[in-house]
């Protein structure tokens, strides 16, 4: 591991900025507020401040500003009317099952909406604990405003001082994931790899990518300035962007069947040849994120183009010392392999070319003229809310839970008479997921962070004497909690809980032992009751993932519809980025609730195998038309021909038999195979021809040209074909259908064929 990168990544990153925002916003006011002698209004006004951050994530300003001060006003409303339900324990439960199912549908919308929610039942918790009367609730409603404010007016201060800063961390770090995933792919390169590990690995790196490019776009082309190349900075972000995202379609494309060419290679040098290469290709999107998120101008290494020219040329060795009938098209393969790493270094030049951001002109920013549709709706339509009144919605499933887990941590507390009963509202609150496994997971999480933070809080306060020194302690374990909330949630629970104690031994050491016990039983207490709660009406990923493979499938056929069409007609406004953002992000969501799905109970997991097929093959077929459309661009225009419209029409009717299928609808019969035979033909007719001229020693022809160049994109039409009917044959035996006469027709296309 590189701790240098590793350090470079964190000290630039969003997360730890996010995390001295959120503690210089929530400590200030309680820190001035005890100078003058009013510790508990400061802690009171800390407490509006903390819960306006929740609703700061990550976006365009215009967006955070919305949602800051919607969070805001339902901070003021959910305080005054639990302030007033005080007047008796049962109707605060009463209160808590009544705000806990209207908080939590919030979630149908999108997560800016979800976090607002969240920010009203944090405070439905958090005040429990200051618990006011008469005209103080009126007065606590304005410190909470108070705090809200200031946090606001930070985080408005912060963004004014450096307004791309946030920008630029989460473009670097969407970089950074983009090196993540190609390194996961440089794995297929070594011998003896676990093909269903790597497959797996690499389906968990791409939804990072696609959730962080999606964030990333939703920054760039909701900020007006950007958009419009009004700044070189914002023309800079914007062209990094679109290049590190047709980077990306570009480590998404498959050259190879990898077992075939470990059965070739294997045994040879060529292969740790490519992955080292691949490697400092890695190395270099590192270099370049990590200076993105510093704002800087990224180095440039020279030691990439060397490595790329002694790649080249000891392939050519390797080639004229190797190369017979047998592995003729082998080496084909590998060759455009070549010369995709060839396209990948010259982009990441031009990526670090970028960071200089006074290098890129208007002109340099092509940005298409629909870029809104590339965009997530943001419409707070009111019938959404009543189309999701039903147990069909999973987001109307995890109100109902949360509100009965709410009401009933509330009850245990007031049985018990626990004196810091809110922990266990406020462990059910961060617990209790819409999915099973995702619970399950922050259960775990969450019991043995919490007794690890335990106990490394009394070890602390063992060894540190001073209480200045303690208290910067605090402060830095603050920093540490929030900079791992969002990644990494046992390691932020852990320093959460050790400054909560150091927090409670400087507010009153004497009662400091019945702090640890009622963190440590009220915490454990919750989390039997968040986890038993998920039984309550649950959500099994078994019931909704043929709504993301149908899903998936759809926007797969869309995504080769649009690409596919370059080759059989001229379209000058051929533009299949916008299908191809929607295939990926439907192929990342597949992928998260097959993950979701491996964490449930076995005997929810039904045709787990069958499943894991589909969605490797939703990824292959995915990498096969970014092959496909990576060819286009040089190559369609060269051959563009009729001849490529059967087996188009074919795949396509295949895609749409198996959507039919997934949707219990009508399925049409497939068409024969014949349709490929006379792109078979002349790619035979080619290698025969090419066969006879290595024999007479003829090398550079230009049947070795067209048979370099025609072979790759009728490899990937009838690679693109068999997937299709791979895919319809696994969701058949989803289906628990039986295989049709017709359906053994559809061609089965193999690299030994083309």
């Amino acid at each position: 591991m590189d701790y240098v990168k590793e350090y470079r990544q964190f000290i630039s990153s969003y997360y730890l900025n996010e995390a001295l925002r959120i503690t210089i916003g929530i400590t200030l006011p309680s820190i001035v507020l005890y100078y003058f002698g009013q510790l508990e209004t400061g802690m009171i006004v800390s407490l509006g401040a903390l819960c306006v951050s929740t609703a700061d994530i990550p976006g365009a300003i215009s967006e955070r500003r919305k949602g800051m001060f919607a969070a805001l006003g339902l901070i003021l409303c959910v305080d005054l009317i639990m302030g007033f339900s005080h007047v008796n324990p049962y109707v605060t439960g009463i209160v808590i099952l009544g705000l806990s199912f209207p908080l939590s549908m919030l979630g149908v919308y999108n997560a800016r909406t979800n976090a607002i929610g969240f920010a009203g039942l944090l405070v439905m918790v958090l005040t429990l604990y200051h618990k006011a009367s008469g005209w103080m609730v009126l007065v606590e409603g304005v410190y909470l405003v108070c705090g809200g404010l200031w946090y606001i007016g930070l985080s408005f201060l912060l963004h004014g001082v450096r307004p791309y800063r946030v920008i630029q961390q989460a473009l670097g770090d969407c970089i950074i994931a983009v090196g993540d995933y190609l390194k996961t792919r440089s794995y297929f390169y070594n011998e003896g790899v676990n093909y269903d590990r790597t497959y797996k690995s690499l389906m968990q790196q791409q939804q990072k990518v696609q959730d962080k490019q999606i964030l990333v776009r939703e920054m760039l082309f909701r900020s007006r300035n950007i958009v419009k190349s009004t700044t070189a900075t914002g023309r800079g972000l914007l062209v990094l962007f679109i290049e590190s995202v047709d980077l990306f379609e570009k480590a998404n494309a498959t050259f190879f069947n990898y077992e075939s060419m470990h059965r070739q290679f294997d045994g040879s040098d060529i292969l740790p040849h490519f992955r080292k290469v691949i490697l400092s290709m890695v190395d270099e999107l590192y270099e370049i994120g990590v200076s993105v998120q510093e704002g800087r101008r990224s180095r440039v290494s020279k030691n990439l183009n060397d490595e790329i020219r002694g790649l080249k040329s000891h392939f050519e060795a390797f080639v004229n010392k190797h190369r017979n009938a047998d592995n003729l098209e082998a080496l084909i393969n590998m060759r455009k392999i070549l010369q995709s790493m060839e396209d990948m270094t010259l982009r990441l030049y031009t990526l670090h070319h970028y960071t200089r951001y006074d290098r890129v002109q208007p002109k340099d920013v092509k940005l298409s003229d629909n870029y809104n549709s590339f965009l997530e709706k943001n419409d707070l339509d009111r019938d959404l809310i009543r189309e999701n009144l039903s147990f069909q919605s999973n987001t109307f499933r995890h109100a109902l839970r949360l509100s009965i887990a709410m009401t009933t941590g509330y009850g245990m507390a007031h049985l018990l008479q626990l004196e810091y009963s809110y922990w266990i509202l406020l462990t059910i609150l961060v617990i209790l997921k819409p999915t099973y496994s995702v619970t399950k997971q922050r259960n775990y999480q969450r019991v043995l962070g919490t007794i690890i933070g335990a106990l490394g809080g009394i070890g602390l306060l063992f060894l540190i004497e001073s209480s200045t020194a303690r208290f910067v302690v605090m402060l830095l374990l603050m920093v540490a909690t929030y900079s791992f909330m969002r990644t990494r949630y046992l390691i932020s629970v852990t320093f959460m809980t050790a400054y909560i104690m150091i927090m409670f031994f400087l507010l009153n050491s004497k009662n400091f032992h019945v702090v640890i016990e009622s963190r440590v039983l009220d915490t454990i207490i919750g989390s039997i009751i968040a986890f038993a709660t998920t039984f309550i009406i649950p959500s099994w990923e078994k019931k909704q993932i043929r709504s993301y493979m149908a899903t998936a499938l759809e926007k797969t056929r869309t995504y080769f519809e649009t690409v596919s069409s370059v080759y059989i007609k001229n379209d000058p406004d051929f533009d299949y980025k916008l299908s191809r953002k929607e295939a990926f992000v439907a192929q990342a969501n597949l992928s998260g609730t097959f993950q979701r799905m491996l964490s449930e109970p076995k005997s929810k997991q039904k045709n787990i195998k069958k499943l894991h097929q589909f969605v490797v093959m939703i990824l292959t077929i995915n990498s096969q038309i970014a092959t496909l459309a990576h060819y286009s661009k040089q190559l369609a225009a060269k051959y563009r021909s009729q001849n490529f419209e059967p087996i188009i029409q074919s795949t396509l009717l295949e895609l749409g038999n198996t959507i039919a299928l997934l949707s219990d609808e009508k399925v049409a019969l497939s068409p024969l195979a014949e349709n490929t035979q006379q792109l078979r033909s002349e790619i035979k007719q080619l290698l025969e021809k090419r066969k006879l001229e290595l024999e007479q020693g003829l090398l550079d022809t230009e049947t070795r040209i067209k048979l370099s160049e025609l072979k790759p994109i009728i490899d990937q039409f009838l690679l693109i074909s068999r997937a299709a009917g791979d895919l319809n044959r696994i969701a058949t035996e989803i289906a628990g259908l039986p295989r049709t006469s017709e359906d053994d027709n559809v061609p089965k296309a193999s690299l030994s064929v083309a």
